[in-house]
């Protein structure tokens, strides 16, 4: 009979993922980086590909809510990046209105996150951190396209920081947990 061996936990690199390239949007957001091009390779292939990865490993794992988080915001920001490229080389010189196509693509996520984010409060409460600051993050977003406010897209940086530093901890959190055979890093758990 062949040995069980159990699966890795795929969230830590979904997490990873989202963290880092959420971070460095949001560096470029806030005003402290110039150039978005920095953020384009990473939402491609980080952002995007590891975690939409993630989403599939965790459909393995029986974890629904992983799988629908990672493999959404993994197809997000591929589709987000892609956008952002098309705009910036005028790949679609017919693709006229950037402007409508951001903003309902934002508020398009905003829905999806919030109705993740009333999904959180089954889990720990590290995870319904990271959604409840992911959703205010999309809905100063929202604002930000809506009304052309830098000072809201420079708030919006500082709270897309915020929200990687959130994913950061869990990230952290598992990885170090598991090391360590023990909570070194706690997560909070919900009680039912």
């Amino acid at each position: 009979m062949a040995e069980f061996r159990p699966l890795a936990n795929p969230g830590p690199l979904g997490l990873g993922g989202f963290a880092l390239t959420t971070f460095v949007l949001n560096v470029h957001n806030a005003g402290i980086l110039t150039d978005v091009g920095t953020a384009l390779p990473l939402g491609l292939f980080y952002g995007g590909l590891a975690q939409l990865c993630a989403g599939l490993l965790e459909f393995g794992t029986g974890n629904t809510f992983g799988m629908c988080a990672f493999g959404s915001y993994g197809a997000f920001w591929i589709a987000l990046a892609t956008l952002i490229y098309f705009k910036e080389n005028n790949v679609l010189p017919g693709f006229k209105d950037f402007h409508g196509a951001l903003l309902w693509t934002l508020i398009a996520w905003t829905i999806y996150t919030f109705i993740m984010t009333i999904a959180t409060f089954g889990h720990f409460k590290a995870l319904v951190v990271i959604f409840v600051s992911l959703l205010v993050l999309f809905i100063l977003l929202d604002i930000h396209v809506i009304t052309g406010s830098a000072a809201i897209g420079h708030l919006a940086g500082w709270e897309g920081i915020w929200t990687a530093f959130t994913a950061w901890y869990v990230m952290g959190a598992v990885l170090i947990n598991e090391a360590f055979g023990k909570v070194v890093l706690p997560l909070g758990p919900i009680k039912k």
